[in-house]
């Protein structure tokens, strides 16, 4: 007989980008996304971070000031740096993450045909930028559902 209390895919996939947000060195937000196939493989992970070969004590983590001297112009987004890295076609394929995309992500979401966001927080709602977002991915026939860290949380504490 099978043991009963293994825990959810949604919360194996959302785990998997929470673990990926453990390797951004931002100090302000860690993010982590991991895209998935039909067949529920893993075919892309990604973290926000800097771009491949640029040294994270050269560049500043500021969010205020002279926009060249913040973090804004030079971090990847973890959406992205999951999609650059894809092993294959992300046709129909869902992407979790550990924050609503914005909507540069979106962009790049739409695009690469995923067709599914799974997303835990959504912290930027109702601002201009997520209003995009959520009218790209609605124009695009996307869907989107919330889990709670808590429920993930409380079933891995049932394991």
């Amino acid at each position: 007989m099978k043991r009963d209390n293994y825990i959810s895919w949604d919360t194996y996939f959302m785990g998997v980008a929470k673990l990926s947000s453990l390797r951004s060195k931002d100090p302000a937000t860690q993010v982590g996304a991991c895209i998935v196939n039909h067949d529920r493989r893993i075919i892309g992970i990604g973290y926000n971070g800097l771009p491949k070969g640029m040294s994270d004590d050269e560049f500043s983590w500021d969010k205020e000031g002279d926009y060249v001297k913040t973090k804004y112009p030079y971090v990847v987004h973890a959406e992205a740096n999951a999609i650059l890295n894809a092993t294959t076609n992300l046709k129909d394929s869902t992407i979790y993450v550990t924050l609503f995309p914005c909507n540069e992500c979106m962009k790049l979401i739409v695009q690469s045909g995923i067709k599914e966001i799974v997303y835990v927080s959504n912290k930027d709602q109702g601002k201009d930028f997520n209003q995009a977002s959520v009218l790209m991915m609605e124009k695009a026939g996307i869907k989107a559902r919330q889990i709670s860290m808590e429920q993930i949380i409380l079933e891995k504490d049932s394991v």
